[in-house]
């Protein structure tokens, strides 16, 4: 408990009234509770409601079942209201979020339960019938988008038996499940293209290795017959989506076959390598990197390699185990010629450039298509931490132009970084009156931009 004392004796007594009322009012009390504690996100009334009215393992869905919110909320003895502007419920305090937490025994299994019930909602006759027909009205299935999205999360955290057994039953025609259209459809902007038109490609395997389930994966690539290396309807093998989400266990166990391709590509060019990388997912990194046959600097559609998009990212982490592979290129270009050190200087993160700063085959001066250095994209950008690091070397030259004549100096003027204005004008070997291409100097292009900080710091 973080506040309150004596809440904890309040939740007791409160919970004791749930279960003393005894019958269906206390089990729709203890599993509306259930429920909203240990969902991965806020559930709208309906929705709660249907996932109440589930009878797990049954093939029909049954109207009559699903309480009203007034009747929850009264089973629920004031621990849960609604929110009406949202339409969400929630506890009644976060306080109760933590005393639920900090005592499981109060649910019996709360996640396989409820992967148990989101599946048994999948795979009833009313669902199937919308999966032929993926254009009908889903007002009738408010829980068909929670169950669609969530289900395995639910199912990497507690897989049991009945739980394996739904999903093996939903995995049979899973290709023209509606519910894969919705998963796939689910986060928005998408990180991936989706093409619709082949969604069948999108296999049980593609799904499982997509949550982390380990026992599915490990149970389907037993059984054989699906071919691992396939790309599905994102153009993505079950391998990417692996390393995408950072599931080592599932990574594990697909490096561990024998005809697996570790540097498929995946969507946009992205290998397993990449993806994990990019996400700063460590622990598959390293399995990556621990195959003979993985290689380091395959660019994606963007011509950015592993190293870059990490560094990008700022995993130091991942930065260090991939530059200790001995054929790793540390100065390898990626988009607009960016290296890595370019990258990392520019989104501001000063410990991956002081790792890469660490090498001898790194060049902290190097230029991009535009003539521009490390140091000049910190300095537009405004990141004086990553300006210090680099004024910091002999080998850096502050007073360096573009290709059209503007310096970091410029670059930092005209985006109004006072902080790096004043750390460049201290140093002798900067021209503070260099003009660019067009004869603008920092001070005039400071003063059209409106930047009087700027403007202070340039005057004579």
């Amino acid at each position: 408990m973080t506040d309150g004392l004596g809440l904890g004796g309040v939740y007791d007594e409160t919970l004791s009234r749930v279960k003393g009322q005894g019958g269906a009012k206390s089990r729709l009390g203890i599993a509306a509770l259930m429920w909203i504690s240990h969902s991965e996100r806020p559930l709208k009334a309906d929705e709660l409601c249907h996932a109440l009215g589930v009878e797990i393992g049954s093939a029909d869905l049954d109207s009559d079942n699903v309480p009203s919110i007034g009747t929850l909320l009264c089973c629920c003895q004031g621990l849960v209201s609604l929110d009406k502007e949202a339409s969400t419920v929630r506890l009644v305090h976060f306080t109760l979020q933590e005393y639920l937490l900090a005592h499981p025994q109060l649910f019996d299994r709360a996640h396989s339960t409820m992967a148990e019930t989101c599946l048994t909602y999948l795979n009833s006759h009313e669902v199937h019938t919308l999966s032929a027909s993926p254009s009908s009205d889903l007002r009738g299935t408010p829980f068909l988008e929670y169950s669609s999205v969530y289900w395995g999360m639910h199912a990497k955290r507690d897989l049991s038996y009945y739980a394996k057994q739904l999903a093996l039953k939903l995995f049979d025609p899973y290709s023209n499940h509606i519910s894969t259209k919705i998963l796939l459809n689910a986060e928005k902007p998408r990180p991936f293209h989706v093409n619709f038109r082949e969604i069948s490609l999108f296999s049980s395997l593609h799904c499982a290795s997509f949550f982390g389930i380990i026992d599915m994966v490990a149970s389907l690539v037993e059984v054989g017959g699906c071919d691992i290396n396939q790309t599905d309807c994102t153009g993505s093998a079950p391998l990417v989506w692996a390393a995408l989400n950072g599931h080592e266990g599932v990574v594990k166990i697909l490096l561990g076959q024998d005809d697996i391709n570790p540097d498929q590509r995946g969507m946009y060019g992205r290998t397993p390598l990449w993806c994990a990388a990019f996400y700063g997912h460590e622990e598959a990194v390293k399995m990556l990197l621990g195959q003979d046959n993985v290689t380091l600097d395959i660019p994606d559609g963007s011509n950015r390699t592993p190293l870059t998009c990490t560094a990008e990212n700022g995993h130091e982490g991942v930065v260090k185990l991939l530059l200790g592979r001995e054929d790793i290129n540390p100065e390898k270009r990626g988009i607009y010629g960016r290296t890595p050190l370019w990258s990392a200087a520019f989104y501001g993160h000063e410990g991956v450039v002081k790792i890469l700063l660490e090498r001898d085959d790194v060049d902290p001066d190097k230029l991009d298509i535009t003539a521009r250095t490390p140091l000049w994209g910190a300095a537009e950008i405004g990141h004086e931490g990553v300006v210090k690091i680099l004024l910091g070397r002999d080998d850096v030259n502050p007073d360096r132009p573009d290709i059209y004549g503007q310096t970091p100096l410029w670059g930092a003027a005209e985006n109004g970084h006072a902080g790096v204005v004043k750390l460049l004008l201290g140093r002798k070997d900067v021209n503070p009156e260099k003009p660019n291409i067009h004869g603008q100097t920092p001070l005039s292009c400071a003063t059209s931009a409106g930047h009087p900080g700027v403007i202070a710091l340039l005057q004579p």
